[in-house]
């Protein structure tokens, strides 16, 4: 039989509308990408499932695929393609998504060995572009690298696959940090990520780093003939210096690239905004790449509307124009120094609101977020008891007991529907209302401000949820006393989350106060403040203080052994890291 006569593979069609191609454009370790037809809408479209590990349906994994494709969908930005719609298929969740065209930064590195200082400068400034308006919604990557930044026929650079990595990433309950692996890929992978599990905001910028080297030298800036090699390179050694490499490339350009790559996140550009001011002085002589990008001649209605949107605000400081220093690489750092050294909200009494203690969120609801531990409802974690029944007065809005069971209840739907936005939105409107009707520390209240907090918390809204955090803790505090267990977890919830903004040094300082309060009131041999020193050495070792990690951790090992023999799995955790990641790099 001729190949013109021979059977032509059957298409597959998702949800009697999406008409997918015969053979997958992409295959990878966390899924596939089809390319398929919308034939209702009659456009092209990219079709991404995600792949079981073990091949078996996981559910906590499709669980949050689901939440961190609503919040993808909510992400909007150039450079992240559109999210258009999401279903199942034969139990295996898919993302149907804009269909990308262009090369991937890989490819193009491969075909031009590798690109000229303002080319790379240019990708990268806007890679930090996408990355900034991700992290202002607690939304971190976890696996930035060349093959998922993708420039297209425009000049225009977008940013693959937010929202994939996270969906393989298990969650442990409320606690701040892991042992296990994480996903991503050695090559651009952060010490942090592989030290401890733990993925901020400046290990994005991390990998950011490690895909500018590559993009300036034509190299990984780590490799090595196993990935346990890369992993020991990226933890414990420099790479080779851009000066030896690439002189051609502007000494401000090479510092910007050092600093993304700093061992410790905490000497690494503040923000995606202020590693953007530093690497635009170097996207120039953006010359044309015959094959990759359309000839200058022809118009471009993208270059069109940014040559307009570059004159907004031009003339004023901080507009599209203002650039960092270029001799340090970094810019704003009086700024983020500020930042960090802001008192601690726990610590001190915060400024009081509507809903009791802090001011919520800017926006008052549950922006789009990253994952990270669950924090359980306030329903199962609360233990304050039910005030009596009362009517609110007339001033109230006419706000009864009931209203707040039905605003928990549908709130409650709607987060186990993974529609956590909406969830917020309910509990901040029946937070407000309800507070100015019983009081914000009314036992019925600090649950509903404890789900509110919970809800942005299991979004990903670390930044709107720590503040409630901390007024719940101050309010608590104020009615029941600084040992209430209600307080001692909302003071760990608030740890967690200035840990997962990138904010160690605070969340360390609360968590060692949490820590002498926890052995006062249970002992030192209790579970509780056990734990919470593993989690301390955990964040100490992702902040690179290894010193410090390794005493506290070979001190903890010593107690466990003491107190649970040499069998019990919280000691064999403790000794995993200290035989692994600690035995690496001490003395490093």
């Amino acid at each position: 039989m001729s190949p013109a006569n021979a059977p032509q593979p059957r298409s597959t069609v998702l949800d009697g509308r999406y008409d997918l191609r015969p053979v997958p454009l992409a295959r990878g370790g966390m899924g596939e990408v089809w390319e398929g037809h919308d034939t209702r809408l009659d456009r092209e479209v990219a079709v991404k499932f995600i792949r079981f590990p073990d091949g078996e349906r996981d559910e906590e994994m499709v669980r949050r695929f689901v939440r961190e494709s609503r919040i993808t969908a909510r992400l909007r930005h150039p450079g992240v393609p559109a999210v258009y719609d999401a279903g199942s298929y034969e139990g295996r969740p898919y993302l149907v998504m804009e269909r990308v065209h262009g090369i991937s930064i890989a490819d193009l590195v491969a075909e031009q060995e590798r690109l000229e200082p303002g080319w790379a400068a240019a990708v990268a400034a806007q890679v930090c572009s996408v990355l900034a308006a991700a992290h202002g919604a607690s939304l971190v990557h976890r696996d930035l690298k060349p093959t998922n930044l993708m420039l297209e026929p425009e000049g225009t650079v977008k940013v693959l696959d937010f929202g994939l990595a996270v969906a393989l990433e298990g969650s442990d309950g409320s606690r701040i940090t892991r042992s296990g692996e994480t996903p991503g890929t050695a090559a651009y992978m952060s010490p942090e990520q592989l030290l401890t599990g733990v993925s901020t905001p400046r290990s994005d910028l991390y990998a950011l780093g490690c895909a500018l080297y590559e993009m300036l030298t034509g190299v990984r800036a780590f490799t090595g003939s196993t990935p346990f090699a890369v992993m020991a390179k990226q933890v414990g050694e420099a790479p080779p210096q851009l000066a030896t490499l690439r002189p051609d490339a502007p000494e401000g350009l090479r510092r910007v690239v050092e600093a993304l790559l700093a061992k410790a996140p905490e000497e690494r550009p503040g923000g995606a905004e202020e590693a953007y001011r530093a690497l635009l002085p170097h996207a120039s002589a953006l010359g044309p790449i015959p094959g990759v990008l359309h000839p200058p001649a022809l118009p471009s209605p993208v270059r069109m509307q940014a040559a307009v949107l570059d004159r907004v605000f031009a003339d004023r400081p901080g507009g599209p124009g203002a650039a960092a220093d270029t001799d340090t690489g970094t810019a704003d750092a009086g700024a983020t120094a500020a930042a960090d050294a802001a008192p601690d909200p726990v610590a001190a009494d915060p400024p009081a609101s509507a809903a009791g203690g802090s001011e919520p969120p800017a926006d008052g609801r549950g922006r789009p977020g990253t994952t990270l531990p669950a924090a359980p409802t306030a329903a199962s974690s609360s233990g304050t008891a039910p005030a009596p029944s009362s009517a609110p007065s007339s001033a109230t809005g006419g706000m009864a007991r009931p209203d707040i069971g039905a605003a928990r209840s549908r709130a409650a739907a709607l987060a186990t529907d993974s529609r956590y936005r909406q969830a917020a939105d309910v509990l901040q409107a029946a937070v407000e209302t309800a507070t100015a009707a019983f009081g914000s520390a009314d036992s019925d209240v600090v649950e509903l401000r404890m789900d509110w907090a919970n809800v942005l918390f299991e979004g990903g809204d670390f930044r709107g949820a720590a503040p409630v955090y901390a007024s719940v803790a101050t309010d608590l505090t104020r009615r029941h006393g600084e040992d209430d267990p209600l307080v001692f977890r909302c003071r760990l919830q608030h740890a967690t989350c200035r840990a997962l903004l990138g904010e160690t040094d605070a969340a360390l300082e609360t968590l060692r106060r949490l820590l002498a309060d926890e052995e006062r009131v249970y002992g030192a041999e209790d579970q509780r403040p056990l734990e919470l020193r593993r989690q301390i050495g955990l964040l100490e070792l992702g902040a690179g203080r290894r010193d410090r990690a390794g005493h506290t951790l070979h001190t903890l090992a010593d107690d466990l052994r003491r107190i649970h023999g040499p069998d019990h799995p919280a000691l064999a955790q403790v000794l995993a890291l200290l035989q692994g990641p600690l035995a690496e790099t001490d003395g490093g």
